[in-house]
C-alpha cells in the first residue's frame, strides 16, 4: 500500500461521526433562483453589506460537522475551524474512535503543516497541496475560509452567483467548484445571516458542512 493510500485509509477510518464513508448523491432538482433584475440588485446589496460586516472581523471561528468524499470514498466527523487573518487552523475529529488530525495553513496559499495522520507530521509550501499529496483528496481549504462565510474567494474569478427567492446567497461558482448554501441562520445580536449548511462540489469531489456555531471578533 502506498503512503498516500495508507494515509487516506487512516483518514477515512478516523472520521465516522456522520455515517462513515457513505456520501449523499446530489439533488436531482435545482431550487428556484431570483431572476427579476430589481430583486437581484436588492439581494446583491444585502450581500455586500453582509460582506462588509464579515471582512471587518478577520478573527473568527466555527464548530460543526463535515463530510468529505472523492470518487465515491470519504468520511465524516467534527470540525473546528479557527481563522486569524489569512492564517487558519482546522481540526477534525471522530469522538467515537478518538482519532483526529489538524491542518495549519494560510488562505493566501502559504506553507502548511498537517498532523495526526500515519507517518507523522507533514509540511509543505502550500497547505491545500500538502493535504492533497498526503491523502489524495481534493479539499479546497484555502478558499473555504471565504466560502464557508458565504463570500467569494478573492484568489479566483467569480464565475457565477445566484440568490434564492428569499434574497439570500444560494450558490457561487469559482475555480471549477460549485458552492451551494442550503440553509442560513437568522440575523441576531448584530450579526448578519450566516451559512448553516454548505456543499462544495467539483467533478467527483465534495465537501459538506453543517455549522453549529459561529464566533467573531472585531478588528
Amino acid at each position: 500500500m502506498s503512503g498516500r493510500t495508507s494515509l487516506a485509509a487512516v483518514l477515512c477510518a478516523s472520521l465516522l461521526l456522520l455515517g462513515g464513508c457513505a456520501t449523499r448523491p446530489p439533488s436531482a432538482v435545482a431550487p428556484p433562483v431570483l431572476v427579476d433584475a430589481q430583486a437581484i440588485a436588492a439581494a446583491a446589496q444585502d450581500q455586500a453589506a453582509r460582506a462588509e460586516w464579515l471582512l471587518a472581523r478577520p478573527q473568527w471561528s466555527f464548530e460543526g460537522r463535515v463530510a468529505i468524499s472523492n470518487a465515491g470514498k470519504g468520511g465524516s466527523g467534527r470540525i473546528d475551524w479557527r481563522q486569524q487573518g489569512p492564517g487558519y487552523e482546522v481540526a477534525l475529529s471522530a469522538p467515537v474512535t478518538r482519532q483526529s488530525w489538524r491542518l495549519v495553513g494560510d488562505s493566501d496559499g502559504g506553507a502548511g503543516r498537517l498532523e495526526g495522520l500515519e507517518g507523522g507530521v507533514r509540511q509543505g509550501e502550500d497547505a491545500e497541496a500538502l493535504l492533497r499529496e498526503a491523502t489524495g483528496w481534493e479539499i479546497p481549504v484555502n478558499a473555504l475560509s471565504a466560502w464557508v462565510r458565504g463570500l467569494p474567494a478573492a484568489a479566483f474569478p467569480l464565475e457565477a452567483i445566484s440568490y434564492s427567492l428569499d434574497g439570500r446567497l444560494q450558490a457561487l461558482e469559482q475555480a471549477g467548484w460549485r458552492i451551494e448554501y442550503t440553509q442560513w441562520s437568522d440575523p441576531r445580536d448584530g450579526q448578519p445571516s450566516l451559512p448553516r449548511r454548505i456543499e462544495a462540489r467539483r467533478d467527483r469531489a465534495a465537501v459538506r458542512l453543517i455549522v453549529d456555531g459561529w464566533q467573531f471578533e472585531r478588528r
